[in-house]
């Protein structure tokens, strides 16, 4: 079975380079795709984030990892299957951030600290709502705390 996604938009954004650190204080532009109007922000406005899900377009096939491996290809962290990291590799290459809400202007929703870079397809943008957000303390792994040491600080 196979699924045919359309993007809903386009991220316009300084960063170029798929890079894995310092994204804090990024900022970034979602313009919708065409044939949507502004209709579609609607009431966006009153939520203080959102969650974006977009494609990492630019990885290609033979990229994708579909089982495990040591995430960065740090051997000092355990291999894990991707669907246990993050990475951009992944079999259907779909990303997903939550990010705060700056802006709703016509067609164009401005956000803080999506980790995405420009020209990034855009296949969903869904307003965070508390109720699903996690409903228990969280827990992770050392690696993947050391991994994220460095993730949404600033420049390097």
């Amino acid at each position: 079975m196979s699924f045919c996604v359309e993007p809903v938009g386009f991220v316009h954004t300084a960063r170029a380079a798929p890079e894995d650190d310092h994204w804090g204080g990024q900022t970034a532009e979602i313009t919708l795709a065409n044939g949507l109007t502004a209709e579609a922000l609607t009431g966006l406005d009153a939520f203080s984030h959102v969650e974006v899900l977009f494609v990492f377009d630019q990885v290609p096939a033979s990229k994708i990892v579909t089982g495990a491996r040591h995430p960065r290809n740090n051997v000092a962290w355990p291999s894990v299957g991707i669907f246990a990291q993050r990475g951009k590799n992944r079999p259907n290459r779909i990303g997903s951030t939550i990010c705060r809400v700056l802006a709703v202007e016509g067609t164009t929703l401005r956000v803080a600290e999506l980790d995405a870079i420009d020209g990034t397809p855009v296949i969903d943008i869904k307003p965070v709502l508390q109720e699903f957000l996690p409903r228990q303390a969280t827990m992770q792994p050392a690696w993947a705390t050391e991994l994220m040491a460095n993730y949404w600080s600033g420049t390097p």
